[in-house]
């Protein structure tokens, strides 16, 4: 499935032969009413009378759709709930992304919202985008019977904008359709070949290592989670490196394909989505990708860090101990706290070039979601990182939670056979938190001696919703956390005055 053409209109929404017009239905405090505009008080007034008569709901996340009433040229409406007050670009966002989710098995939609800014404009085309998204059954040829090819907002909407929608949308369906994949077809070359085949028409940069050069060049941690599978390791390294770029950001992302937990194994039922572990590394590639696509002027370097973490004779074991990039000694007491050990090789690695900042994204820990529940992703680092990340999240409508790196947890990963060990069996105590101190370890320095700028988002909530749909979030893989980062790599169009 591809995403549908995205244009805008400025004539009048009733005029417009669609087979679907998106309207808003606001609350007033006394009872519901028609939010958009260009249309006269008479058809308002008709869509309102139609909107009561079947009980449509104005409370967000709620769609009602109807027959066109007469004067409509289009076949029907949907009216999808704004709530009460003024909304922000990031309620229309939502807006128009929950209506998009219900609109099913129509080929051309407009969307007919209060939007009144360029901003607000950009909201209702990039959320319309983000919803239309649909997961496609793996091994069934074909699409559906119709698919939509049109979306169209109405008002007066740039060009640049629309293709910035375009170009942020499509990193969400690119995480979406990867995460989707089951293990069995996604395993890290195959990954490595979707994601080659993503970026061919852009320019990136790629370098590939295969378990040779892994072990080669030192990448311990990726070395030994993925040495039990017959699906060998890989360290994908994409670069969008504009001319005079003025930062450089290195993004890390965990890319585990598969987590059966290793000999540590997973009880069978916790196996279960854990195909959904490697959603770091799509978030990550995806924003390379549109970085490269919306040209930003930001370098951004992303480590993709992929393995399949599996039992057999050739497996990690507990009590093994091994070296990371930088020279560290892990001694592993879990095969099941995988992640860090491989995003430990990533950072290591994107710290030897200095960056401006270093973000990692990781379905880390299941702590994480105990915490934070679906919606919330951890946010941890250092102090002036973790404050730029939770001003964009703000900025992209997403939902982040400071969380704290408590020195005295440290100690829990002492160990006497090495430099520090990757988890302390039996603890229950704050698993988010001693992962978080388990990555700062693998932090460079810049030439002062002060640890560069880090930032560590724990995802496990937010990556997959296990409830109903929200917003322009599926129940599903949702691709969060995509948005703020292309919200601080820069992929947004120029400043107008």
């Amino acid at each position: 499935m591809s995403l549908p053409e995205i244009t805008a209109s400025t004539a009048n929404p009733a005029e417009l032969d669609v087979d679907v017009l998106v309207v808003g239905l606001a609350s007033n405090g006394e009872g519901s009413q028609i939010a958009t505009s260009g249309l006269t008080a008479e058809l308002a007034d008709a869509l309102l009378d139609a909107a009561t008569a079947v009980g449509a709901d104005s409370d967000r996340n709620n769609t009602c759709r109807i027959p066109a009433p007469p004067g409509f040229a289009c076949t029907s409406i949907v009216l999808t709930g704004l709530g009460a007050g003024t909304p922000s670009a990031n309620d229309l966002r939502e807006v128009s992304g929950y209506a998009a989710q219900n609109i099913q098995k129509v080929s051309r939609v407009a969307y007919a919202l209060p939007a009144t800014t360029s901003d607000d404009l950009l909201a209702v085309a990039e959320g319309a985008l983000i919803g239309s998204h649909r997961i496609q059954k793996t091994n069934v040829p074909g699409e559906a019977a119709v698919s939509l090819q049109t979306i169209t907002v109405c008002g007066k909407a740039s060009p640049t904008d629309l293709n910035l929608a375009r170009i942020r949308a499509e990193a969400i369906w690119r995480v979406r359709d990867l995460v989707a994949l089951p293990p069995n077809v996604l395993h890290p070359q195959s990954f490595v070949e979707r994601v080659t085949a993503m970026a061919s028409s852009l320019d990136i940069s790629i370098e590939v290592l295969d378990e040779a050069a892994l072990r080669d060049q030192g990448y311990g941690g990726l070395t030994a989670v993925g040495q039990g599978s017959t699906n060998p390791p890989r360290m994908m390294i994409l670069r969008w490196a504009p001319p005079s770029a003025t930062r450089h950001i290195a993004l890390v992302g965990k890319g585990i394909t598969f987590d059966s937990g290793g000999l540590s194994l997973k009880p069978a039922n916790s196996m279960v989505g854990m195909k959904y572990d490697m959603t770091g590394a799509a978030v990550v590639s995806a924003v390379v990708l549109a970085s490269a696509a919306s040209a930003t002027s930001t370098a951004v370097t992303a480590w993709v860090c992929l393995a399949e973490n599996m039992p057999s004779g050739s497996a990690s074991r507990p009590n093994d101990v091994i070296t990371i990039k930088n020279g560290t000694t892990v001694e592993i007491l879990n095969t099941d706290a995988e992640g860090r050990l491989v995003l430990a090789d990533g950072l290591s690695a994107a710290s030897v070039e200095n960056p401006d900042l270093i973000i990692d994204v990781a379905t880390l820990t299941g702590a994480a979601r105990v915490a934070l529940g679906e919606r919330y992703a951890g946010l941890m680092g250092s102090e002036d990182a973790v404050s730029e990340v939770h001003e964009a999240a703000k900025n992209a409508g997403e939902l982040v939670w400071p969380m704290p790196l408590p020195e005295e947890l440290r100690s829990l990963l002492k160990t006497d056979v090495a430099d520090i060990a990757n988890a302390k069996p039996g603890n229950t105590l704050g698993g988010m938190l001693v992962a978080g101190l388990f990555l700062r370890e693998f932090i460079g320095v810049d030439s002062d001696g002060n640890r560069l700028p880090w930032a560590h988002l724990d995802i496990a909530g937010p990556a997959e919703n296990s409830s109903g749909a929200w917003g322009y979030t599926p129940k599903g893989p949702t691709g969060a956390l995509t948005r703020t980062l292309l919200e601080i790599v820069g992929a947004k169009p120029p400043v107008t005055k």
